[in-house]
């Protein structure tokens, strides 16, 4: 007998799919959304306005054209990265903007003062105090969240992606002003107009378009270790060192160029690189390790009832589930597609969070938030048309 005529009693109607409300959301949420559509609005239009600082409307297009160029492939990364347990799509749009509205005039105030006041040189300034300012102001988004929504960065992944999504932000800004005034010229560069911002874009652009991201990383890092631990001592130290980590980061590149030469820049650049290498290494073995957690808990849930064995497949490995919703889609139509969407989602993050209250972590409402999650899925279950049960799990089921 194929295993979805043994779950599904119904089929799909074109009422759309039913609606999964978290009772347990912070308060204050729709306020905050408003708050930062307001200042993604005031981001675009400061970024134009920095734009603009180029003097000509072909200095201005070029200026947010390559600050653009490089965001579909650092999307993508952060995207993959995510796929498995999205994190909520608000809080990644917040982090972007965070990093390109509210931490760039945090940090360009804090520089503009530090620097008057101290009669500081633009290279001192840009080698010691800029990473001083801008790490903190980046990195106090993921704090924040960490406060007021533990549940939203509760492990290694979580806040490498925050922080890779603040760091995006910050450079995106960044580089509307670096290339505007490439575009200008100075008396230290050569070049100037197109070719200015082109040579500009090919460093910041082209080959280094990971690096405020890389930088922030080591804070995200940090607090998606801190989440997992019980004393607040190490929570304490891991976050201090990891500000420390992104700062000394933020620093070696800023001052590479000024104090080493060619010679010292390209050198930094390299144990960046390698920095980066290493720190993506490891976020593709946990991204692997989240594909077995995520098995194991799905098996344990099957044992107890929760959900049939047969399902664990099309709830797990990308392929299968892919599979599940074409399936879905060509048989029984788009919506029943789209709710076997929703039920692998429901089921995702149920077994997340089952995952994680059995591995003794404190979870914010873990239990009623569990059930909270079976319900809406047990809610589905009339409407849920999975493929017939592969051959490996009616042998074990």
């Amino acid at each position: 007998m194929p295993y979805d005529s043994q779950v599904t009693i119904a089929t799909a109607t074109s009422a759309g799919v039913p609606k999964y409300r978290d009772e347990f959301r912070q308060r204050g949420r729709t306020a905050l959304i408003v708050l930062f559509i307001v200042l993604a609005v005031a981001g675009v239009l400061g970024g134009i306005a920095i734009s603009l600082d180029a003097g000509d409307p072909e200095g201005a297009g070029l200026s947010i054209l390559y600050a653009i160029a490089p965001l579909p492939l650092v999307w993508f990364v952060y995207w993959w990265l995510d796929r498995y347990e999205p994190e909520p799509r608000r809080y990644k749009f917040a982090a972007f903007v965070w990093g390109g509205v509210v931490a760039v005039a945090i940090a360009l105030a804090l520089e503009v003062w530090i620097q008057n006041t101290w009669n500081l040189s633009d290279k001192t300034t840009a080698s010691f105090v800029a990473p001083l300012a801008e790490e903190p102001a980046k990195c106090l988004f993921l704090l924040l969240t960490f406060v007021r929504a533990r549940r939203v960065i509760d492990g290694f992944l979580d806040g490498l992606i925050y922080a890779g999504m603040v760091g995006v932000g910050f450079a995106f800004v960044e580089n509307i002003g670096y290339y505007a005034s490439s575009y200008l010229g100075s008396p230290d560069i050569q070049v100037a107009g197109a070719q200015g911002v082109t040579t500009t874009f090919i460093v910041r652009g082209v080959f280094s378009p990971f690096a405020h991201p890389l930088f922030t990383s080591a804070f995200g890092i940090a607090i998606g270790l801190a989440v997992t631990r019980k004393s607040k001592v190490a929570k304490v130290a891991l976050v201090i060192g990891g500000l420390a980590v992104s700062a000394t980061l933020h620093g070696l590149w800023n001052s590479s160029l000024s104090f080493g030469g060619g010679t010292g820049f390209l050198i930094v650049y390299l144990v960046l690189a390698v920095v980066l290498a290493l720190t993506a290494v490891v976020a593709i073995i946990a991204r692997v390790r989240q594909v077995r957690t995520l098995e194991r808990s799905l098996s344990y849930v099957a044992e107890r009832g929760w959900i049939h064995p047969a399902e664990i497949p099309y709830l797990s490995r990308f392929g299968y589930r892919k599979a599940a919703r074409r399936y879905a889609k060509e048989h029984y139509g788009k919506d029943s597609a789209a709710i076997v969407r929703r039920y692998q989602r429901l089921a995702t993050e149920m077994a997340f969070l089952h995952d994680a209250m059995m591995s003794g972590r404190s979870i914010p409402h873990g239990v009623e938030r569990t059930y909270r999650l079976l319900d809406a899925m047990y809610a589905l279950r009339p409407l849920l048309h999975f493929p017939p049960a592969l051959q490996s799990t009616v042998r074990h089921s």
